[in-house]
């Protein structure tokens, strides 16, 4: 429990971090890698260059101390961070590592206003912080390990099937090696891979929205080539079928909960329809008798993913209906079979059938794309509880 004198000398600093904005977390992400190279195996590079984890990290920073007098307010970011940063295999000595480059770097940015006690302070709030984290994480891991099927840390994995599913987006068919069974998870969370092959630059941890509903035998994630992705690029043309992966279990804050009535909506753009299949597979499963609607838009044919699956669930379940945008559809793409409108998503021209009492709605795709779902949503005077969206990568606030 922090005292108040440490509490208000925290809140003083607030202008400070305000007027240093990501300068702070820049710096001191580049003193960390080069002080503690062995780090740049855990974090994901390319949201450094991109600027998205300093960005990120500056905000819950930021946010942290402006809350420090009630932190149960930052308690939603508290569960996501920490389901990240288990599958990251994040251990209790890294915090001292972080806690450490933290309080020099703002030595080094505010040297005048850095005096003892407002590092005393900063230090003791981190140190408060960390603590949180690290407790947390540790119930994630237990509860992770003690499931049917569960372990900790890392598990072998034969990749069983690699289909390629569009021009972009591979699925993979994970199987453990050891033969035994896999932990259920929660519609809509992922998986987290270990990548440390010859050819990488450093180990690569990524995390991938399963896209089907458990059965204690497998996991299926689906992966979309990036430009210039190192994992994403190893995936595609460097595993085959008969390799094996490392994987972490599954975890993440983002899943469907909901009950045996509520209508439901599942919106998404892109490679954002993944963690939408598995939440479609469960309810299908379950024999949801409420609405389903699947929402789903991308550039055309060649790059709509499981295309021909969701129409043949369409067809299958009568309660499920769906509503296919293409951007710019070629010319063998079939209107009202392949697609059914042309153009950006809009939602104002399904209202009429999506806006449903009590319904739930759930969405991922680019940033973009979400703001706009969102947007359009809450003008229909959607609460916001009823909204459900995933942020690939370092969480962002739409």
């Amino acid at each position: 429990m922090l005292d108040a004198r440490t509490i208000e000398i925290v809140k003083s600093t607030v202008p400070l971090l305000e007027s240093a904005n990501t300068a702070l977390t820049e710096h001191f992400y580049r003193r960390m890698f080069r002080d503690n190279p062995e780090l740049k195996d855990v974090f994901n590079l390319s949201h450094q260059a991109s600027g998205r984890q300093p960005a990120a990290l500056f905000s819950a920073v930021l946010a942290y101390a402006k809350n420090i007098d009630n932190p149960a307010v930052l308690d939603a970011a508290v569960e996501r961070i920490a389901h990240k940063h288990t599958g990251f295999a994040i251990q209790p000595a890294q915090y001292d590592i972080v806690g450490h480059h933290l309080l020099e770097t703002i030595k080094e940015l505010a040297p005048d206003a850095a005096t003892p006690e407002v590092i005393d302070a900063w230090a003791q709030a981190y140190g408060a912080l960390a603590g949180i984290f690290i407790g947390r994480e540790e119930q994630l891991y237990q509860a992770s390990e003690a499931k049917a099927g569960g372990w900790r840390g890392t598990r072998a994995f034969v990749v069983k099937e690699k289909k390629q599913e569009s021009e972009q987006i591979t699925s993979f068919l994970l199987v453990p090696a050891d033969g035994g069974p896999v932990a259920d998870y929660r519609p809509g969370q992922y998986l987290n891979l270990h990548l440390d092959a010859t050819g990488l630059a450093h180990k690569e941890y990524r995390q991938y929205s399963l896209c089907q509903a458990p059965n204690g035998r497998d996991y299926r994630i689906a992966v979309k080539r990036e430009p210039g992705g190192v994992a994403s690029g190893f995936l595609h043309d460097q595993v085959a079928e008969g390799d094996v992966l490392q994987v972490l279990p599954p975890a993440g804050d983002f899943f469907l909960e909901v009950a045996a009535d509520t209508p439901v909506v599942l919106i998404s753009g892109g490679v954002g329809q993944t963690p939408m299949r598995a939440m479609l597979d469960h309810l299908l499963g379950q024999g949801h008798a409420a609405p389903l609607h699947w929402l789903h838009a991308c550039e055309n044919g060649a790059q709509h993913a499981f295309g021909d699956d969701i129409r043949q669930r369409r067809q299958a379940h009568p309660n499920l209906e769906t509503h296919v945008w293409y951007r710019e559809p070629a010319a063998r793409d079939r209107p009202a079979e392949d697609f059914d409108a042309i153009g950006l998503m809009d939602l104002n021209k399904v209202k009429d059938r999506i806006l449903l009492p009590g319904a739930h709605y759930y969405f991922c795709g680019p940033l973009p794309f979400m703001a706009m779902v969102k947007e359009q949503l809450s003008a229909w005077g959607i609460a916001d509880d009823r909204l459900h969206y995933e942020v690939f990568g370092p969480h962002q606030s739409l």
